[in-house]
């Protein structure tokens, strides 16, 4: 729960930005970070691979981006081009990559555990230390905050 509140958080003023453009654009981007907030957390399906290791470092986050990014400029070859053009849409892709995964690593820095960013060098884990991943009321909170700044932008944002 609180990988989805934060993923809204990170994407709430971005999504402010975009429900003003083009509000399909601001739901297609919402919908995508929103669907990349508990990636990383795949470590924990897969055998030999632990977890808080690769998939949650900024090794990890480039190669999503870029992956994101060239899907965005395939898509922005084709006949649809609401972004006008591959190289905005391949942007507006690793933005998505950066946002979803991005908001993972930030919300499990919350915790005691952190993150080594830099995997695969041995570092100590950057956390903040403010709650442990299994508090369900700090989980709801940030849901909670999530959602709040969803709202505070569909009302503020949103075309008359």
């Amino acid at each position: 729960m609180g990988h989805y509140g934060m993923a809204l958080l990170v994407y709430a003023p971005v999504g402010y930005i975009l429900v003003q453009a083009d509000p399909f654009l601001a739901f297609v981007g919402g919908a995508g970070v929103l669907a990349l907030a508990t990636l990383p957390d795949v470590d924990m399906d897969l055998p030999l691979v632990p977890h808080r290791g690769p998939t949650h470092s900024l090794l990890f986050l480039a190669l999503v981006a870029g992956a994101l990014g060239a899907v965005g400029y395939a898509v922005g070859q084709g006949s649809w081009q609401p972004l006008g053009g591959p190289t905005r849409a391949a942007v507006f892709g690793a933005g998505i990559g950066v946002l979803g995964v991005g908001s993972h690593l930030f919300a499990d820095m919350l915790t005691p555990a952190g993150v080594n960013l830099f995997w695969p060098l041995p570092a100590d884990s950057f956390t903040f230390d403010i709650a442990r991943a299994d508090n369900t009321v700090a989980n709801y909170a940030l849901l909670g905050l999530g959602a709040f700044a969803t709202a505070a932008v569909l009302l503020v944002a949103a075309p008359a």
